[in-house]
């Protein structure tokens, strides 16, 4: 049995990795259809050894798909998820605008799979934040062995997560510090060539910002309420791939020795944890994989059960298009566009 998928925001960075892992996975796609907005209408992106031409999302007939990935932005989702699900297909959100709604599941499939059922009452699941999914495909399995009390995490995250704006200014910076060109800050609020920036997303009341609040909230929503979480989000010139340092404190036993060995059988994890020159995974490795990769992990002797790590992941494959794919699959798996149909 095949699908019928369309891809909203088709022509994005998202939307062509989206595109580009149907076919890798070989997700089961009868019909497939490229939507964007209407000054992209005819556009063509590859889906495998096809061509499509992108059709315009203003007029696009949504009832005669059964999936619908959306990657177009938050303003986009808002205005138009709800009516699509209401035309019958299950929505699968990259954006931030549903995750947080109590009505529509937030799902990593490693970490929270039955939560799946949820999306019969509206017709959409939102995919997490790219730095929340591999914190939390990390955190699950050892969170299962001893329950984990406090994670305190500094992300390293790529100008990828700022989308085509934030990888043409690191490019264009890096060239002009070479006298080519101006490196005036456009997309960031300061120098991203050469530099790092403590500063995703907006300023909250309390000190954090809205990066980090999400790193928050969407643990609770996904893994547990009780867990304690302390981000700090910095952006830093690597042009894919996020990494993360994470501390971790645990209400029962747990080391290091135990950690390593969970999550070598953790789905969606690989350890790569050698205590040498370069034997440790960096972003720059990770761009195209799937897993999230661990290093770095050793015991934390300030706290009783307490351990940190390195992890590092392609925040446009894991942390966006290829754990929205992965929902596609769990819909398959479990029956549920069956179950939503009958």
């Amino acid at each position: 049995m095949g699908y019928r998928v369309a891809v909203v925001g088709a022509t994005g960075a998202v939307g062509r990795e989206m595109m580009t892992i149907l076919e890798e996975v070989n997700f089961p796609v009868s019909d497939i259809y490229a939507v964007a907005s209407r000054k992209s209408v005819g556009v063509e992106v590859s889906f495998g050894n096809k061509t499509l031409k992108c059709v315009d999302l203003e007029t696009f007939d949504f009832s005669k798909v059964d999936i619908v990935l959306m990657s177009a932005g938050g303003d986009v989702s808002k205005a138009w998820s709800e009516k699509i699900g209401k035309a019958g297909p299950i929505v699968i959100d990259n954006s931030s605008a549903w995750r947080m709604d109590p009505d529509v599941p937030l799902i990593i499939p490693e970490v929270n799979p039955d939560a799946i059922w949820d999306c019969k009452k509206k017709h959409i699941i939102a995919n997490p934040n790219c730095s929340t999914i591999q914190m939390l495909v990390v955190l699950k399995p050892l969170h299962d062995a001893a329950q984990i009390k406090r994670v305190v995490v500094s992300t390293y995250q790529s100008v990828a997560g700022a989308g085509k704006a934030g990888m043409d200014e690191l490019w264009d910076q890096t060239k002009a510090i070479y006298g080519m060109g101006d490196k005036t800050p456009k997309k960031f609020t300061k120098q991203i060539a050469f530099n790092v920036i403590p500063h995703i997303d907006v300023f909250m009341e309390d000190g954090y910002t809205k990066e980090e609040w999400k790193m928050i909230v969407e643990t609770h929503k996904i893994l547990d309420p009780t867990i304690d979480v302390v981000p700090t989000a910095v952006r830093v010139p690597v042009f894919v791939g996020h990494s993360e340092s994470i501390n971790i404190e645990f209400e029962s036993p747990m080391d290091e020795q135990l950690a390593r060995e969970i999550l070598r059988e953790a789905p969606g994890v690989a350890v790569v944890d050698k205590r040498e020159a370069g034997g440790y995974i960096t972003p720059i490795e990770v761009v195209g994989e799937f897993d999230t990769y661990v290093s770095r992990i050793r015991n934390d002797p300030t706290v009783p059960y307490g351990i940190s790590l390195w992890c590092a992941s392609d925040n446009l494959r894991k942390g966006a298009a290829l754990n929205a794919v992965q929902i596609a699959q769990l819909l398959d798996e479990r029956g549920v566009i069956a179950s939503v149909d009958a």
